[in-house]
């Protein structure tokens, strides 16, 4: 035992979480809460742009914090975090036993993407072949979905909205079975349950960068608006 080393493990403290590095994703949430609030009146075009500007230069979450401290938003932001994370597994008798659809990629490759609509219960196999489910753009008629994912020497890959929660239980033999956990500050917000077994092959599940529910919608809002208009003017 050495001696000497051991008061430099005694002595050493945890990182406080303001002193934590931020990541870009931090910096997207505060930016939001900050164009919220520049929507609602609270802050001035020029006070927007500054805090803006020193959003994008932070290096911790305490400087993030610095520039939404006195905004509402950002408190029931982290209420909401704290006090209603999505369950680890579905609410009893929420998603059926049978699947509503399965995708089935054997030495071949199948996929779902675009504006389409998930059901409950989703079966995806993947057998020396590949299966993409991209639900970035996906309109989600119900709170809770479920992916079973089987993966034999293939490739399941599995991509959701950033601001949904996502939840994973599986594993892999001779494989990789990776579920990326995500929370959303939103308690109505989508639930994305993946499970499933990856054999000498791989299930991956994570957020797509930049894709969020409500942002889709109200895409799809102005474009019905646009087509509403045009027909009026005629």
């Amino acid at each position: 035992m050495d001696l000497h080393k051991s008061p430099v493990l005694t002595n050493r403290q945890p990182v406080p979480p303001a002193e934590l590095r931020c990541s870009d994703a931090d910096r997207d949430r505060i930016a939001d809460i900050l164009r919220d609030a520049l929507a609602e009146g609270r802050l001035t075009a020029e006070e927007h742009a500054e805090r803006v500007e020193g959003v994008l230069n932070a290096k911790t979450a305490g400087e993030l914090d610095r520039f939404v401290r006195d905004l509402p938003a950002a408190h029931a932001h982290r209420v909401a975090a704290a006090d209603s994370p999505a369950p680890g597994r579905p609410t009893p008798g929420a998603i059926p036993a049978e699947p509503d659809e399965n995708v089935v990629a054997v030495f071949s490759s199948a996929m779902r993407r675009g504006r389409w609509r998930p059901g409950r219960r989703t079966h995806a196999y993947a057998i020396f072949g590949s299966v993409e489910i991209d639900l970035s753009e996906a309109i989600f008629e119900y709170q809770q979905i479920v992916i079973k994912a089987v993966s034999v020497f293939g490739d399941v890959q599995i991509r959701v909205p950033e601001n949904v929660s996502l939840r994973g239980t599986g594993g892999g033999v001779l494989g990789n079975f990776e579920v990326s956990p995500l929370d959303s500050a939103d308690q109505e917000a989508p639930v994305v349950y993946v499970d499933g077994l990856a054999v000498l092959g791989n299930v991956e599940a994570r957020p797509k960068r930049g894709k969020r529910v409500a942002d889709i919608l109200d895409r799809v809002s102005d474009k019905v608006d646009r087509a509403l208009r045009k027909h009026l003017d005629r």
